[in-house]
């Protein structure tokens, strides 16, 4: 999937339909000069419906299209007739999609399982036929309920990508090159920082035929949580992981305090992010030799009692199958 076709948020404008007219109708039959009132109920305007698709991974054909109406309700008729119900309109989502109401920005539901269905905005009511006014002392009605107008929303999707490993480290960390190496992905790959706009998907193989998904997700800059950088454009993704493994290159000048500054992004983002499983892999350890990669074993370990890291590289493959077990094992623990 290209950069330009992953999708994970969209605002549209939907519209529920109109309830139809009651009917006013008059009996007339011959031989019947006078039958009284048989007009029937108006049809109920359409629903917008907001259904979840286990087959989508992106909302990207929301790109173009932003508005959507449901059908309008049919007037009643003759006959105590019922007119038809306007057709329901359906905007199918991926899971893990946010419905919010743009004015307020409030979160309306979410959609976690395939096939379930809320309707965002419900069709009005059909007005009631002439026939619902008779009484005795109004025995012929020439009246009847008008229906129910729609209603209007602006509503915002905010897709939260649903993964197993979600891979959170600086920009230029060696993220998305240890994708493309676990992963038959390809994703976009070059020196420069925030050369990931989007979230990256790839499957990784594991023994016998298992497998997990792992995904990508642009770097954290310190003040991401305030919004800085893609701030929370990316950070809400991480929300959906079951496990986060942390990325710090083997150059970075402290890696300890790097580690405690993605941590702390995550914390003042969602505290709920640090009660995930995680676990840290020295990235770019190619460069080091192994008496260096023990130094710097000695030096990490104050600071790393609480959390598994191991050393690799994506350019020598040096720990790639050592990561690929130990992540199959914290997911399945």
């Amino acid at each position: 999937m290209t950069e330009g076709n992953f999708v994970d948020y969209v605002k549209v404008h939907v519209s529920s339909g109109n309830g139809g007219k009651g009917s006013a109708h008059l009996h007339r039959e011959k031989y019947v000069a006078k039958g009284g009132p048989d007009g029937g109920d108006g049809g109920r305007g359409g629903h917008v419906i907001v259904k979840g698709n286990k087959n989508l991974w992106t909302l990207v054909h929301y790109k173009f299209k932003k508005h959507f109406k449901a059908g309008h309700g049919e007037h009643g008729s003759k006959n105590r007739s019922t007119g038809a119900d306007g057709a329901d309109t359906y905007l199918e989502v991926p899971l893990g999609t946010v419905i919010r109401d743009t004015e307020t920005n409030a979160v309306l539901f979410e959609i976690t399982e395939d096939q379930e269905e809320k309707i965002v905005l419900e069709g009005g009511i059909g007005g009631r036929g002439n026939w619902h006014f008779k009484s005795p002392t109004n025995q012929t009605p020439r009246y009847a309920q008008p229906g129910i107008p729609g209603q209007e929303a602006h509503l915002t999707l905010e897709l939260k990508v649903l993964a197993d490993v979600g891979l959170v480290g600086f920009p230029n960390a060696g993220k998305s090159t240890l994708l493309s190496v676990m992963t038959s992905a390809k994703p976009k790959i070059a020196n420069y920082e925030f050369t990931t706009l989007k979230p990256n998907l790839g499957i990784v193989e594991h023994r016998d035929f298992q497998s997990y998904v792992m995904a990508d997700i642009p770097g954290i800059i310190e003040g991401a949580a305030e919004g800085k950088g893609l701030g929370h454009y990316f950070l809400r993704h991480i929300e959906r992981n079951a496990t986060l493994l942390f990325l710090i290159p083997a150059d970075s000048k402290d890696i300890s305090q790097e580690y405690a500054i993605l941590l702390d992004e995550l914390r003042r983002y969602n505290p709920e992010l640090l009660d995930k499983q995680r676990i840290v892999a020295i990235s770019k350890c190619d460069m080091l030799d192994e008496e260096l990669i023990e130094e710097m074993r000695e030096e990490m370990e104050p600071d790393f009692k609480d959390v598994d890291y191991l050393f690799i590289s994506s350019v020598s493959q040096l720990g790639i199958q050592k990561l690929k077990d130990k992540l199959w094992a914290l997911l399945n623990e």
